[in-house]
């Protein structure tokens, strides 16, 4: 049987009546149980120039939460490294895991994690080119390995500290197309479902089949994206579901920066190419009842043949979320298996 690991993926999401404010320090919160119920990682995710989402710097929650809890590892899920100088998530990453050693992912996407004028102004150098974040990466490996960069400088540049240990690697992809680039640097894989619900199994499949074995992982490592909400109250889970939808179908339309309540949305009315777009991204999402959940998170598992579901959860308050994350660890028995 299949062992099954859950993490979070918190995109610090701003409900309806509250403020970012609140939303931080709910993370902290969430942060603390998780550790708790034994999930495996507590990843937050890199947005910019939203009014609904409330940090676009992984590393600083990073090291908030890192004094908050004991065991579960902390990452960025994740750092959209075209925004960034190489050099300074190397050293920002270092300082992580040199105050919490061996328990930080630096989870690494090639996208902007906004729109192109953000883009521009995070990093007027940006040229948005493959090559860039492939050249980063394997620049990337280096600093952390304390080696000289190659065509730098015949000066060695040391990004400091200097630790014993290094954070692990990720690459997240929600194309497939980064799959084969994990496999040649012999990165871990983390596919975004809850962004595509196209191309996971055949990307996770290219990624076994071409990895390549590196001083940091030894052999292939993924985990599988989602939103998800479980609760026992079949009303709380009809609710969920509506909101959910409606919420990606308003991506679609363009409109990023609503923020609402189900009250505001019970009587929407779709037709039926909208209905088809939902039932489309409803392959995004597990939304259900305990048992619900284990039989579809079981199934994700094995279709596409990897051992962690990592969760992101929108909820109308605090109190459902965290109930939500409770019924999951209890339905895996992760205590029991961290």
């Amino acid at each position: 049987m299949r062992k099954i690991k859950l993490s979070v993926l918190d995109q610090t999401p701003i409900r309806k009546g509250s403020n970012a404010s609140e939303s931080l320090q709910e993370s902290i919160q969430l942060a603390k149980l998780t550790d708790r119920l034994g999930y495996t990682r507590y990843w937050l995710s890199e947005h910019h120039n939203s009014k609904t989402l409330a940090s676009g710097s992984p590393e600083i929650m990073i090291a908030r939460l890192g004094a908050e809890t004991e065991r579960i590892r902390l990452g960025s899920g994740g750092m959209m490294m075209p925004n960034h100088s190489t050099f300074r998530v190397a050293e920002n990453f270092k300082v992580l895991e040199g105050l919490y050693p061996n328990r930080i992912d630096l989870g690494m996407g090639r996208a902007p994690g906004t729109d192109r004028l953000t883009a521009h102004l995070l990093n007027p150098s940006n040229q948005f080119a493959p090559k860039d974040y492939i050249q980063q990466l394997r620049d990337l490996q280096q600093l952390l390995k304390d080696e000289p960069l190659e065509g730098i400088s015949e000066v060695k540049v040391s990004a400091i500290p200097i630790v014993n240990t290094n954070p692990d690697l990720w690459i997240l992809t929600s194309s497939g197309e980064s799959a084969l680039i994990a496999a040649h640097f012999g990165m871990a894989l983390s596919f975004a479902q809850f962004i595509n619900p196209v191309g996971c199994a055949n990307a996770i499949a290219n990624y076994k089949k071409q990895f390549k074995p590196s001083a940091e992982l030894n052999e292939p490592q993924t985990s599988v994206g989602i939103f998800a909400f479980c609760s026992d109250d079949e009303e709380k889970v009809k609710r969920a579901q509506a909101l959910m939808d409606y919420r990606l179908l308003s991506f679609e339309r363009g409109k990023f920066d609503q923020i609402y309540g189900y009250d505001d949305i019970k009587d929407e009315l779709y037709d039926a190419q909208e209905q088809q777009r939902i039932l489309f991204n409803r392959q995004r999402m597990a939304v259900g009842t305990p048992a619900q959940m284990k039989q579809q998170i079981e199934k994700l598992c094995d279709d596409f043949d990897t051992d962690e579901i990592i969760i992101s959860t929108f909820t109308e308050n605090a109190e459902d979320r965290f109930r939500s994350y409770e019924l999951l660890a209890e339905v895996f028995d992760l205590q029991n298996h961290a």
